[in-house]
């Protein structure tokens, strides 16, 4: 029987060595096989060629069966991938070009994603408020995602104090403005997408308008002012919004959208704490790493949302602890007395 095994591994060989191709090959190797068991339903018992391959032809053709079994669930396996597959192989196709495809090709493979999914990326519009430590992984990885129009809002320049954790900017960038120096590393990472910037600080005038034009919104600002304002915009429009905050040691980040019956921010903190309660990070300090990863975990949640892939963060609240490396989850509830989603039958109030 190790003859047979040595002969198939000489042909094998040889076929490698002239080139043939793969299924040549196994050819060679089949011809073999059927050759063998030939041979054994064909002699004598006691023929001295059945007692050197294994002197019973029951052992080969269990051999070829399995193989015949092997190959027909391969084959039956890439049919299925293929009608899988093939209407988001004809979106993707007609939708991007052969540069896009490779670079997004790691996306198109999930079965959560596909070609479907990134084009949903690519048609999706995210405003991100706040382009610093929140911001900067999220700016970046959404850019590198193929998002196709990524707005950002922030009205401070970057600083040197910043580079410690707000790794979207560069040395050489100090003193620009930060939406522009977001801008352009964004641009840089990804040519593909379509870069916003709106260099002020959001306010009560124009908050409703800018959010009213995205479809997703995420805030990774460091002051309460800004993320009611960023709240009751997103309830405003029915547009979802993910929220992280940050202090020290300590990340959070949920996802707010009221419309699919999660509660909003102003569910959850009614009231801004006391002076002194929540410091900010130039206050109480930060650990460089822990806004990537938070920022991080806000754009997996986008892409999430966009794509309908998996269950995002809604009326779940993700906290996470860098300093002994653990993380929870807390349900949060809707507010029937909420000012901004709240009122009889989960109304928003006039």
């Amino acid at each position: 029987m190790l003859l047979v095994f040595v002969i198939a591994a000489v042909l094998w060989g040889i076929g490698m060595l002239m080139g043939a191709p793969v299924r040549a090959r196994w050819t060679m190797i089949g011809v073999l096989w059927v050759a063998v068991l030939g041979a054994h339903l064909a002699l004598p018992d006691d023929n001295p060629l059945r007692l050197a391959t294994g002197e019973s032809p029951v052992l080969w053709a269990m051999i070829g069966g399995a193989a015949v079994l092997v190959a027909a669930y391969r084959a039956g396996l890439n049919w299925l991938r293929a009608r899988a597959q093939a209407p988001d192989e004809e979106v993707s196709d007609a939708l991007f070009s052969e540069t896009e495809l490779n670079r997004y090709a790691r996306h198109i493979v999930l079965r959560e994603v596909g070609g479907l999914g990134q084009k949903k990326m690519k048609d999706a519009k995210v405003l991100v408020v706040g382009a610093g430590g929140l911001g900067s992984p999220a700016l970046l990885y959404l850019a590198a995602a193929g998002v196709g129009t990524i707005g950002v809002v922030d009205d401070d320049v970057v600083d040197n104090s910043n580079l410690q954790r707000q790794v979207i900017h560069r040395d050489d960038m100090i003193g620009t403005g930060k939406v522009f120096s977001a801008e352009m590393a964004m641009k840089a990472q990804n040519p593909f997408v379509v870069v916003k910037p709106y260099n002020r600080r959001l306010s009560q005038e124009d908050a409703a308008q800018l959010v009213a034009e995205y479809d997703l919104v995420l805030d990774g600002t460091d002051n309460f002012t800004t993320r009611y304002l960023v709240n009751q915009a997103c309830v405003a429009a029915g547009v979802p919004l993910i929220s992280g905050a940050l202090s020290q040691w300590e990340g959070q980040l949920s996802v707010f959208h009221p419309e699919s019956g999660s509660p909003c921010y102003q569910c959850v903190f009614p009231e801004a704490p006391a002076a002194g309660l929540a410091p900010s990070c130039a206050e109480a300090g930060v650990i460089g790493p822990l806004p990537g990863v938070i920022g991080t975990m806000m754009a997996v949640e986008a892409v999430k949302v966009i794509t309908g892939a998996g269950e995002a963060l809604k009326g779940e609240m993700l906290i996470y602890d860098a300093l002994y490396g653990e993380s929870r989850k807390i349900t949060l509830k809707r507010r029937d007395d909420c000012p901004v989603c709240g009122g009889e039958k989960g109304e928003k109030p006039a």
